[in-house]
């Protein structure tokens, strides 16, 4: 049996050509070697796996390659190259920092640096994971790596380039490494996979690629693991399984239950995904992202900018036909609000569920600018049953005329409606109405000329109104329910209407006294007043009903003011021997 060695191991790169996702630092090397412009200290810096010490090791074989290529490759037949692949090179030294990150070890590698090479040209010292090195080690290095002699050549290699004390980076040449894409790691995996003679699904790949983040050497790491769990058979069912991956595919039917206003399957599908092992946060947060991708796919040249499979990006596009884009920038705000208040919310399951169900709420929603951050209100989610509402509301509700109900039709109302006739529909309430809105009143409930005032109603429906004793709660309720039915030009009388405390008096608490600031809002509240009374005299019953506002009466105090003179005679007043003292020494007030 034959020793088993990892794919990070066994496929590591071992000329510039085969390094993936970094040919720009590849490219740049080579043409210094090719040129013989060597630097004697380079800083290899960047994320975990994406080849710094692969690069180091690579340049280092090139150089003392004793046959190099016109392309800057090395020849990999030279004794020099051929020590270099069996790992007995004694030009190249490696020395792990994080372990050996004292005085002494420092001490020891430069008194190695002054022994010459036997073989080659030059002598490479690799220091990985640089940053560990303690200050005092640091400042040991510093003349030896500013001045050391022809032959050595130093590379730092380092996660954290910050650590790292400025006195070391000025004297390296800094190369900085970035972070695989997704299409480089798949073809790589792709490469190994066919290598291996292995049977793989590319959306299974993806997921791999996405997994690793970046890192090439977590994207084998991780592919080696799937591979022992499937049999080398890779599909991406069973990737999901195994790496524990939120699927595409619950997105995708989330979006779908979203867009059909289906809120009950939408939370039940949560649920599965909950008990499933996921968390809220990682949920929202790939909701979000889930979005924003379909977003990108509205426009089929920015839908090239998904790094997924093609298989799934033809399904972003698809969904993307279905979804407005009002609706995904109102959507996208609410889950990145969901995702901000997550971490300190206390009922986290109860954060992101009432998320879900705006969400879903907001896709029957027409003409919302995008420009503007939602409205957060919620409407009924279960249907109720209409007989039941019916019977509730009669005998809750008294009977009116049926002039009432065919000359006054207020468009939001929170108290119970009087019953109708058998053949009308009632109209159904909801919460939703209770809420202020910034969208403009609909055409349909916009007064046109033609419509009878609210003076002209209040003549003909205050004659039958009865008496009823007008409760104070009653009265805040339809006070509240009167504002939301302010256009959108009295915003501003609307928010003060809020605050204002009323001071019930005369018999059945008929009289009402509103205190205003200034006789500015008392003009203005006089000018609604009529409104105001026809609304909620038919709604507390009464006719009786009066409004008044008025301005508190503020007590002013004059305080005297005297001058010098006035003191000096209430003074003489008081004590007539202040007189006859001034006289006396001859004093007079300056």
């Amino acid at each position: 049996m034959s020793e088993y060695i990892v794919s990070a191991r066994k496929y590591r790169p071992m000329t510039f050509d085969s390094v993936v996702g970094q040919s720009a630092i590849a490219t740049t090397l080579k043409n210094a070697i090719k040129v013989n412009k060597l630097a004697h200290a380079y800083l290899f810096c960047g994320p975990r796996g994406v080849g710094k010490t692969t690069c180091a090791r690579i340049f280092a074989k090139t150089i003392n390659c004793l046959n190099p290529r016109e392309d800057g490759e090395a020849c990999n037949e030279c004794e020099s190259c051929q020590a270099f692949n069996e790992q007995r090179s004694m030009n190249i030294h490696e020395l792990d920092a994080a372990s050996n990150n004292s005085v002494d070890d420092i001490r020891n590698l430069i008194d190695q640096v002054r022994i010459p090479p036997q073989i080659g040209k030059y002598k490479v010292f690799i220091i990985d994971e640089v940053h560990m090195l303690s200050t005092s080690a640091f400042n040991a290095f510093l003349k030896t790596l500013e001045e050391p002699p022809a032959h050595a050549i130093f590379i730092l290699a380092t996660t954290e380039k910050h650590k790292i004390l400025p006195t070391i980076l000025s004297r390296c040449q800094i190369y900085d490494f970035q972070r695989m894409n997704i299409s480089d790691t798949l073809k790589h995996l792709s490469y190994v996979a066919e290598k291996e003679g292995y049977t793989y699904e590319q959306s299974a790949l993806n997921v791999i690629a996405q997994k690793a983040d970046g890192g090439m050497r977590d994207a084998l790491s991780i592919f080696d693991q799937v591979v022992s769990y499937t049999g080398g058979n890779i599909t991406y069912q069973q990737v999901i399984e195994n790496l524990n991956v939120l699927d595409y595919d619950y997105y995708f039917r989330l979006v779908d239950l979203m867009l059909d206003q289906k809120i009950s399957d939408s939370l039940l599908l949560y649920n599965e995904i909950l008990n499933k092992g996921f968390e809220g946060g990682p949920f929202i947060s790939g909701l979000a992202s889930h979005l924003r991708d379909v977003l990108v796919s509205k426009d089929p040249q920015t839908a090239l900018l998904l790094e997924v499979s093609d298989d799934i990006r033809r399904r972003y596009v698809e969904q993307a036909q279905r979804c407005k884009a009002q609706w995904l920038y109102r959507v996208i705000r609410l889950c990145n609000d969901c995702d901000q208040a997550y971490r300190t919310s206390r009922n986290k399951r109860l954060q992101v569920e009432l998320t879900l169900i705006e969400c879903a709420q907001a896709a029957s929603d027409d003409g919302v600018s995008a420009g503007r951050r939602p409205v957060r209100i919620l409407k009924p989610i279960f249907s109720l049953q209409t007989a039941a509402v019916q019977e509730t509301a009669s005998v809750a509700a008294p009977q009116q005329p049926s002039t009432v109900k065919a000359t006054q039709q207020p468009s939001i109302s929170p108290a119970p409606l009087p019953p109708l006739s058998s053949t009308t529909t009632r109209p159904t309430l909801k919460l939703g109405s209770l809420n202020p809105s910034i969208h403009r009143t609909p055409a349909a409930n916009r007064r046109t000329p033609a419509q009878p005032t609210v003076a002209t109603q209040e003549v003909h429906t205050e004659e039958s109104l009865p008496d009823r004793p007008i409760k104070p709660s009653e009265f805040i309720i339809h006070w509240q329910a009167f504002i939301h039915t302010m256009t959108q030009n009295e915003t501003a009388l609307a928010q003060r209407m809020k605050i204002m405390q009323p001071d019930y008096a005369g018999e059945g608490n008929t009289q009402v006294n509103i205190t205003v600031e200034n006789s500015e809002i008392q003009t203005m509240m006089q000018e609604l007043t009529p409104r105001l009374h026809a609304f909620l005299r038919e709604k507390l019953q009464n006719k009786q009903l009066t409004i008044s506002f008025i301005i508190p009466v503020k007590a002013e105090t004059k305080k005297a003011t005297f001058n010098k003179r006035d003191q000096l005679k209430h003074m003489c007043n008081l004590n007539p021997s202040l007189v006859s003292l001034g006289k006396t020494f001859k004093l007079e007030l300056t």
